[in-house]
């Protein structure tokens, strides 16, 4: 008898509470779990010698016509994939017109950029380098800094074995995207939504509970938990020109379409605790505040203290383990490297 009883205490407590699997089954309605493994891109498979190229690239600050901005600079990998900055300083020292979105996860989007403006990672790894504003470097500056240096030839050579032409700023776009294609980060909520219902302790799924039911999963769903979707901000009420510029109306610059404007690309929510400030605008520092400005903003309803602290609590649960990255040793510049710009120098 004491053995059946010890049997069947042991049952009850590794058995799962109904209501948790209910919020699982319901959550795999919205969400979709990370992949395990590094996601093929079908137009640029990704190989290790494409990966180990676009990291040097990713980290070289020689793509940049003063010698300082890397992608690094904007999409620094210790502090969640962005740079912690209202918008981004660049070239001269100059401000940015935008926050500086995530690189992790970032190949999940449907597009890159707050606007979608870039199909995907290679034409998103062109535009920074080109703009005025960031790098300010042109595609044949590039390619003459890199052919300067004999490891960059033969680095490339590896990655597209058989072109004729294999250092171009197209392979360059390409190796970065190869690289950005593996910093992907599982996090708790992976766990729960692949069968793990205690990864979740009771209040992040109080959060996720509410995240469903208050209607945050209509613009932020799928597997990046928004980055799918382009939606108004300011759908129900438009918050001040304090968070929302009136100069900026976001996706009408890409389509000119009067209905795209101020429309964004509904942000992806993994690692959003570490990405701080929010919004296009970078003008909200706390998560907590992001919530509640969202919930007057797109919902047309307040959230209370107590609720934005439950969704705060479920965000958490998407913050995910980086993959370790070991910086890399670039290669040295030779006499025929194109020099940083006297210009650039004196700002």
């Amino acid at each position: 008898m004491t053995r059946l009883i010890a049997t069947a205490l042991l049952s009850t407590a590794l058995a799962v509470p109904a209501a948790a699997s209910d919020l699982r089954d319901m959550a795999l309605d919205y969400f979709e779990a990370l992949p395990s493994t590094v996601p093929q891109i079908a137009d640029n498979r990704v190989t290790p010698e494409k990966i180990e190229l676009g990291k040097a690239l990713f980290f070289d600050p020689r793509l940049s016509a003063s010698g300082v901005f890397s992608c690094y600079s904007c999409h620094n990998l210790t502090t969640g994939g962005d740079d912690n900055l209202e918008t981004s300083i660049g070239h001269g020292w100059q401000k940015g017109p935008r926050n500086a979105p995530t690189v992790l996860n970032a190949v999940l989007n449907i597009a890159q950029f707050w606007d979608g403006r870039a199909e995907d990672l290679k034409a998103q790894a062109k535009g920074p380098v080109q703009a005025g504003v960031e790098m300010a470097n042109t595609p044949d500056n590039v390619v003459a800094t890199l052919t300067s240096m004999g490891q960059y030839i033969d680095w490339f050579e590896a990655a597209f074995p058989g072109e004729a032409d294999a250092v171009s700023f197209d392979n360059m776009a390409r190796a970065i995207e190869a690289f950005e294609a593996t910093l992907i980060t599982p996090a708790p909520f992976d766990a729960f939504l692949n069968g793990d219902e205690m990864a979740l302790d009771e209040t992040q799924k109080e959060g996720l509970q509410l995240f469903v039911d208050k209607g945050c999963v209509t613009c932020h769903n799928g597997v990046n938990l928004g980055g799918n979707g382009y939606f108004p901000f300011g759908l129900v009420e438009k918050p001040g020109a304090d968070i929302l510029p009136e100069g900026d109306k976001g996706r009408y610059s890409v389509t000119a379409t009067a209905s795209d404007e101020y429309v964004f690309r509904a942000a992806p929510l993994r690692n959003v605790a570490l990405t701080a400030p929010y919004f296009h605008s970078g003008k909200v520092w706390d998560l907590k505040t992001a919530v509640q400005v969202m919930g007057t903003a797109q919902l047309g309803e307040d959230v209370s203290d107590a609720e934005a602290e439950r969704i705060v609590a479920f965000l958490d649960s998407l913050t995910g383990t980086m993959p370790a990255i070991t910086t890399p040793v670039l290669p040295p510049e030779t006499a025929t490297t194109p020099r940083p710009t006297a210009e650039v120098l004196q700002r």
